[in-house]
């Protein structure tokens, strides 16, 4: 039987991945047969990725909130890679503060960076998938896009945004070949979610106490499940959100 779930042959396109999720995504991908390419604004954090993840992967330094940029990244990998048939939005921002101490400023950044961003880059390259009638383009939403969050008004207002246009674009492009959704993690074990959590003991109580799993999940949940839906078993499924999250979203 055919392996529905092998990513031989394609070619995926991570931004941010050279750290975090994204790092993980890419490692997976690797592993599942995908040439992957990651993006990112530090090359230096880009070159340590790739050497650690082997044949296979390559970097192209890009900052997501200069999309006047976005159109010739996309140019560049296709010209030297061929195609692209996985997209994840993974590259995205945070901020932690109160509502009324949030500038004008602050927040069109963020909204620039986690969404305006995400559309050009899903925009560019939907145009090559839509060409070739083939692709996955998985976005990575948030737990803030599903409940109320203190302190994260902007960053919550993006992720919310991010799924409305998933729906938009699978409903436009799935009958072209081209699937669209979003995976939405729950509290996933980084360093970066590490540091924010143990500064914040009150919100790491509040979160382990409604995710009915009982603890805070790995980068390579999120990842294998972005393998899932970057892959043919995933053929008949577009515009959905899907929490990793070990049941936090449903948690009391």
């Amino acid at each position: 039987m055919e392996n529905k779930f092998s990513l031989a042959g394609k070619v995926a396109l991570i931004t941010g991945g050279g750290t975090g999720i994204g790092f993980d995504m890419a490692k997976c991908m690797l592993a599942s047969g995908a040439n992957v390419i990651i993006t990112g604004r530090r090359e230096a954090v880009l070159q340590e990725a790739i050497n650690s993840l082997g044949a296979g992967a390559f970097y192209f330094v890009h900052d997501m909130a200069d999309v006047s940029a976005t159109p010739s990244l996309v140019a560049d990998i296709i010209q030297s890679h061929g195609k692209i048939d996985i997209l994840v939005n993974n590259a995205g921002i945070n901020m932690k503060r109160p509502a009324i101490e949030v500038s004008n400023d602050d927040f069109a950044q963020i909204i620039q960076v986690n969404l305006n961003a995400v559309f050009v880059l899903s925009r560019e390259v939907g145009k090559h998938m839509l060409e070739r009638k083939s692709g996955s383009i998985i976005m990575i939403s948030s737990m803030a896009a599903y409940y109320g969050i203190d302190r994260v008004a902007a960053y919550a207002s993006s992720k919310s945004g991010l799924y409305g246009l998933v729906r938009v674009l699978a409903s436009e492009w799935s009958a072209h070949g081209v699937r669209v959704n979003a995976i939405a993690p729950g509290f996933i074990e980084t360093a970066m979610s590490k540091t924010a959590m143990n500064s914040d003991p009150d919100r790491k109580h509040k979160a382990m106490d409604r995710t009915p799993m009982g603890y805070f999940g790995k980068p390579e949940d999120v990842a294998w499940t972005a393998v899932f839906l970057a892959s043919d078993a995933a053929g008949y499924i577009t515009g959905v959100s899907i929490p990793v999250d070990g049941g936090n979203s449903i948690g009391f």
